[in-house]
């Protein structure tokens, strides 16, 4: 994993068409529309492909933005600046954390539908995405996009539906997929250590409904994912 060896063909560059991309996606895709997230996430991941490079480097600015509104959100709620490595303990403090509020993020960009096709595209690509990107901060984003994911139904309260449940399979899938494609490789953040340390199954819903249509064990895929 090319870690800490990035030179400058390893900086990624927000070129004009990337930057184009994310600006139609945002506006093409969202809450709104009428079709499930799961056929705008692969609608919009199909995109990004067609793109090549340069869908690649949307994507990756998808998850940086995405990542970055959050850190401000849930700082701003709290009143000070947050360790983006490790958001869990300011969700254990007495008082509780901040509302989950990534689906109202002001970019406008949804947790469900843009990141989990950004972080398909780059998954699947993982290979080029490392060498049209820097790597380092990617995947810092994809790990704390993914601690944000399993703090909402710990600790926030939030029903772990399929979507949800969706979400953080792809970010755990593609976080194994960047690792693989670099050449040292980086440690597990604490937060993805904590998890891997439990057992726990995690009741999946039916999106639509209360009906429950399987279980989640984080912990379990991500050690397989991982540590394989």
């Amino acid at each position: 994993m090319r870690w800490f060896r990035r030179g400058p063909s390893k900086q990624q560059t927000d070129s004009a068409q990337a930057r184009a991309l994310v600006e139609d996606v945002r506006a093409r895709y969202g809450a709104s529309v009428h079709a499930t997230f799961h056929e705008q996430a692969t609608a919009c991941a199909a995109q990004l492909t067609q793109a090549d490079e340069d869908g690649m480097i949307a994507a990756a600015m998808i998850l940086r933005e995405f990542a970055d509104e959050a850190h401000r959100d849930v700082s701003a709620k709290l009143g000070h600046a947050v360790d983006r490595s490790n958001y869990r303990p300011q969700w254990r403090h007495p008082r509780g954390g901040p509302r989950w509020n990534l689906f109202a993020l002001p970019g406008g960009l949804h947790p469900y539908i843009h990141v989990t096709a950004a972080a398909t595209v780059l998954g699947e690509q993982a290979k080029r995405a490392v060498r049209a990107t820097a790597p380092a901060p990617l995947l810092a984003h994809v790990f704390e996009i993914l601690d944000l994911t399993v703090i909402g139904w710990e600790f926030a309260r939030v029903r772990p539906d399929t979507d949800m449940a969706g979400l953080a399979h792809r970010l755990i899938g593609t976080a194994r997929d960047l690792r693989a494609a670099m050449s040292d490789e980086p440690p597990l953040p604490d937060p993805v250590r904590e998890v891997m340390r439990r057992n726990n199954t995690i009741t999946v819903y039916d999106p639509h409904s209360p009906q429950v249509v399987g279980g989640f064990n984080p912990g379990k895929e991500m050690r397989e994912a991982l540590l394989a």
